[in-house]
């Protein structure tokens, strides 16, 4: 099943613009012969395959059928969108596990505060900066004081982009120093890394620097955290331990951050990595119920990514955002409740997104040369 995301106005970043800001929302529903269902956010991706190596058995076994669905995928290999259905099919026996359990998930994993903490993130490259201002302020109404937003197309137009963010959150915060992050979305290569964030840094504290190179550039993530004051962070594109192992042995990341989609088991794993190097970890993504649960379970988690204030079309959660948290609910497993026929009622535009969008990397990132103008609001599409 797919739901969708409407956040009223453009989204994306340095790659590309939902120009409608309609996101689609991919998510699992598996049952049980108990009459539990559990939810899952995430592709589905060979999900006959993955779904084969859990189907019949006991979910509340889920650490053990994660394993055994990686082990499914042994030969193809399970990175990318099938190991984001893995992690969707994690989550649900999650989900299941905690429902069956008769608690919510925060609580069977052995987290004691359901408050998590949170920044905002607005996915806000293509608005103006009155739009800007205006989003921010929302975000700041509900007590958050650190803040990420899009950029690196052009030093001085990111540069005005964060002092605005500052000014309202310095504003909501009576004169409090806010938290600034600003996220690439690997579109620099080394030397413009280092190059774009020392001049930010002359004028800006920037608490971290994400995604500056590729995500898999080992070396170039340490150099770049070796010639800029702020933490890189990094992660939420890597798919399995194996895969953030090189990273932490060359000293390439501050801040580990994982996907909501790659799955609880995931984060769970990478967090225990993440804490034997004394490193912390934030969770990535929109709609991130199911590692706001993990997250109060290990203990070093930083704070949690807080896209759009609304749920996804369909869906109702038990938690709210307040003095800048989420405050996860009492409802078994999840939280989450799924409306079908809402789903299925609504009219889905056409699908334009095979061309344009975040999804896609663009031909020039890395290579170039001059700034690039993106101050101009991006244009809806019709319909």
């Amino acid at each position: 099943m797919t739901t969708v995301q409407e956040w009223g106005r453009p989204v994306g970043d340095v790659n590309g613009v939902f120009a409608d800001g309609v996101v689609p929302v991919p998510l699992v529903m598996v049952d049980t012969d108990e009459g539990i269902t559990g939810v899952g956010l995430g592709p589905h991706v060979e999900i006959e395959t993955v779904f084969a190596a859990i189907e019949g058995e006991d979910p509340r076994g889920v650490t053990a059928l994660y394993d055994r669905m990686l082990r499914r995928t042994f030969k193809a290999g399970h990175a990318g969108a099938v190991f984001g259905t893995i992690g969707a099919l994690d989550t649900a026996l999650w989900d299941i596990k905690a429902r069956a359990a008769g608690e919510p998930l925060w609580r069977l994993l052995g987290g004691r505060d359901r408050g998590v903490p949170a920044y905002a993130s607005g996915l806000d490259i293509g608005l103006s900066d009155d739009e800007l201002v205006s989003v921010y302020q929302v975000y700041a109404g509900h007590g958050l004081r650190a803040a990420k937003i899009k950029g690196g197309l052009d030093i001085e137009r990111d540069r005005h982009r964060l002092t605005l963010v500052r000014e309202v959150l310095t504003e909501a915060g009576r004169g409090a120093r806010p938290g600034l992050m600003l996220d690439v979305n690997e579109a620099w290569n080394r030397k413009q890394a280092v190059r774009h964030v020392c001049e930010l840094e002359r004028t800006l504290d920037l608490t971290w620097i994400e995604e500056p190179v590729r995500r898999w550039d080992a070396d170039g993530l340490a150099a770049v955290g070796r010639g800029i004051r702020a933490s890189v962070a990094t992660g939420e594109n890597l798919t399995g331990l194996e895969q953030f192992r090189p990273l932490l042995a060359a000293g390439a990341v501050d801040i580990v951050q994982t996907a909501v989609v790659w799955g609880v088991s995931h984060f769970l794993r990478v967090s225990a990595l993440a804490h034997a190097h004394d490193l912390p970890v934030s969770p990535i993504g929109a709609t991130p119920v199911a590692l706001l649960h993990a997250a109060t379970s290990v203990p070093n988690h930083l704070a949690s990514e807080l896209q759009d204030l609304h749920p996804p079309l369909g869906l109702s959660l038990d938690l709210y955002v307040e003095d800048g948290a989420f405050v996860l609910g009492d409802s078994p497993g999840l939280g989450i409740t799924v409306d079908e026929q809402a789903i299925n009622a609504f009219a889905r535009r056409p699908d334009t997104r095979a061309a344009e969008g975040p999804h896609i990397r663009p031909e020039h990132a890395g290579r170039r040369l001059l700034a690039v103008d993106n101050s101009a609001p991006a244009t809806r599409s019709p319909g």
